[in-house]
C-alpha cells in the first residue's frame, strides 16, 4: 500500500546514536501520529522523513519511491512548524502562494490553489491582511494553507500547535481533524500531548529514547498497552500503578490492606512482584475508616479527580462525579474493577497477558 515506508532507519551525531533500527508502514491517506516524552527522537525522524536530517542508515520510502536521499523540495511533502514562518510583509494570499511562485507557477493557477486553500481553512475574508492582524490560530491556517497549496503527497506537522492557548487548540484539533477528511491526505503529525494523538490519530507510534514502543489505533493503545510506558503515556489522568505480588488466590496490593483481587491472567508463582495498573474510572471509593485518604479533590464540572495517598505512600487517582459527598481530608476505602486490571512483569515492565 503506497505511502511512508521506513525500514531499519538510523540516525547518529558522531557516535552517538538517536534514532535505533526504526521499521514503520503508514498508509496512504492515513494520519499518523508520533507522541513521546521531550527527548524520544520522534520530531527527529520526522525531519528525517522531510530530508531536514541526514538519515544515517536504512531507507525512506514515499508511494514506492526511495526518497532516502533525495532533497526535502524532491521528497513531495510539506511541512508546517510549531512556529508559522510568515513572511510579515507580505499579506495572507501573497504568504500561501509564494512557493509556487518561487517554483515559476502561473499566476491565475496559483490563485486558484491559494482560493482553494482559503475555502477549506475559512480563511477567505482574510486574505489581504497582513501575519500582524491575525490571532496565533489564524496565522497557523495561513502555515498549513501555504502547505495545501504545495499538493503535497505528504504532510507533515512538527508540533503546530504548540503555541497556541489552550482554546484555540482545540478548535486546531478540530480544524486538522477536518482538512484530513476533506483531503484524505497522508498526514504525519509529532506532538507530545497524547490528548492531540487520541484524537487526532488513526495511528499512533509511540517512542521512547529513539526506539518503537508500540503502535496502533488509539483505542488499541488505550484498552491493550504492551508495557507500562505505553500504558501510562496513553490516557488522561495517567493509570495508577501499585505494586503487587502473586498470590495462589490471586493477587495481592499492600497499599489497599493487602487485599487481594482475582484475576484471569496466567500469574507467576506465588510471592512474586507485578506491577497493577488500573484506570481512575474504574477505582470507586466509598467513605469508611482505613488509612487511606482523600488528599485533594480537582474539580472540574461534570467530573472530578480524588487524589489519595495510601499507608505505602503511593498516590492512587480516582475520576468521580461532582456531586460525590466523600471531602477532602476525609478516610476511604478503595476498590478496583477487577476485570479493568492490568498486570506487568515488575522488572521488564512488560504486559502479563
Amino acid at each position: 500500500m503506497p505511502g511512508v515506508e521506513i525500514g531499519d532507519v538510523k540516525k547518529k551525531y558522531g557516535e552517538t546514536e538517536v534514532i535505533h533500527g526504526v521499521d514503520l508502514e503508514i498508509g496512504d491517506g492515513e494520519f499518523c501520529v508520533f507522541v513521546g516524552p521531550s527527548g524520544c527522537g520522534k520530531s527527529t525522524l520526522l525531519r528525517m522523513i522531510a530530508g531536514l536530517e541526514e538519515t544515517t542508515s536504512g531507507t525512506i520510502s514515499i508511494n514506492d519511491r526511495d526518497v532516502t536521499h533525495a532533497e526535502p523540495s524532491d521528497r513531495g511533502i510539506a511541512m508546517v512548524f510549531q512556529t508559522y514562518a510568515l513572511y510579515p510583509h507580505m499579506t495572507v494570499a501573497e504568504n500561501m502562494g509564494f512557493g509556487l511562485k518561487m517554483n515559476k507557477v502561473p499566476k491565475d493557477e496559483i490563485d486558484q490553489k491559494v482560493s482553494e486553500a482559503a475555502r477549506i481553512l475559512k480563511l477567505e475574508e482574510y486574505l489581504e491582511r497582513k501575519p500582524a492582524a491575525l490571532s496565533g490560530g489564524q496565522r497557523q491556517r495561513v502555515a498549513i494553507g501555504r502547505a495545501i497549496t504545495r499538493g503535497p503527497d505528504v504532510f507533515l506537522f512538527d508540533e503546530p500547535l504548540s503555541n497556541l492557548d489552550a482554546e484555540l487548540r482545540v478548535g486546531m484539533r478540530v480544524e486538522i481533524a477536518r482538512l484530513h477528511k476533506e483531503l484524505g491526505a497522508t498526514m504525519i503529525y509529532v506532538t507530545h500531548d497524547q490528548v492531540e494523538a487520541m484524537t487526532l490519530a488513526d495511528k499512533i507510534v509511540v517512542l521512547r529514547a529513539g526506539l518503537i514502543e508500540q503502535v496502533g489505533s488509539p483505542m488499541e493503545l488505550y484498552q491493550d498497552p504492551d508495557n507500562v510506558f505505553v500504558a501510562g503515556f496513553i490516557g488522561s489522568p495517567a493509570m495508577n500503578f501499585l505494586k503487587g505480588f502473586a498470590d495462589k488466590n490471586g493477587v495481592r496490593i499492600p497499599a489497599l490492606g493487602d487485599k487481594i483481587y482475582k484475576v484471569k491472567t496466567k500469574l507467576p508463582e506465588a510471592g512474586g512482584e507485578l506491577i497493577v495498573g488500573i484506570r481512575p474510572q474504574d477505582v470507586s471509593v466509598a467513605l469508611k475508616k482505613s488509612p487511606i485518604t482523600l488528599d485533594i479533590r480537582e474539580r472540574l464540572g461534570g467530573v472530578s479527580y480524588d487524589y489519595l495517598t495510601a499507608p505505602t505512600g503511593e498516590r492512587i487517582v480516582v475520576e468521580v462525579k461532582d456531586d460525590d459527598p466523600v471531602e477532602e481530608g476525609a478516610s476511604v476505602s478503595v476498590e478496583l474493577a477487577k476485570d479493568r486490571i492490568f498486570l506487568f512483569d515488575a522488572k521488564s515492565q512488560q504486559r502479563i497477558r
